[in-house]
């Protein structure tokens, strides 16, 4: 019984791993086609925490698929809240 607890664990935690490590450190730049400024999240399509400017540049921390849609985690590198954006409104390097 402690052996398959065991492997359970090691298979959840190299599953965790390499999930993490597929979510490459991309930089990108805030490009929202509305005009206004990019909503920053909690969560996807979340509650609103804060918002960044056009050409606000920002690292992807993390990724989500949410209803069809994907979500990006952000962290920015100048001022701003980090957070969850729509992935549609940023430009990122090799995209």
């Amino acid at each position: 019984m402690l052996k398959r607890m065991i492997a359970a664990l090691s298979l959840a935690a190299a599953t965790a791993m390499a999930t993490t490590a597929n979510a490459a450190v991309v930089a990108c730049a805030v490009a929202d086609p509305t005009g206004t400024p990019l909503n920053v999240r909690n969560a996807p399509n979340g509650t609103i925490l804060g918002a960044l400017t056009n050409d606000a540049m920002v690292m992807v921390k993390d990724i989500a698929q949410v209803n069809g849609k994907k979500w990006v985690k952000v962290m920015p590198l100048g001022p701003g809240k980090s957070g969850w954006v729509y992935f549609n409104y940023l430009n990122c390097e090799g995209d």
